[in-house]
């Protein structure tokens, strides 16, 4: 019963790293104009996870809001 769990606990692990890894990929994909909408949408009181990844790359290609 515990390794059932592990296995599925590793699996559901690496179903999310893909997706993140997923979401990463398609962020720096998008075209300077793409990015800062995106960030621009994603900017406000709080930062959440979209806006991190959106900064990092805005920043990787020295663009700004």
């Amino acid at each position: 019963m515990l390794k059932t769990r592990i296995r599925r606990e590793v699996a559901n692990a690496e179903r999310i790293a893909a997706r993140l890894a997923a979401i990463e990929a398609s962020v720096v994909a998008l075209a300077n104009e793409d990015l800062l909408d995106l960030a621009d949408i994603f900017a406000g009181d709080k930062e959440t996870p979209l806006w991190t990844i959106a900064a990092a790359e805005m920043q990787k290609r020295n663009i700004r809001l």
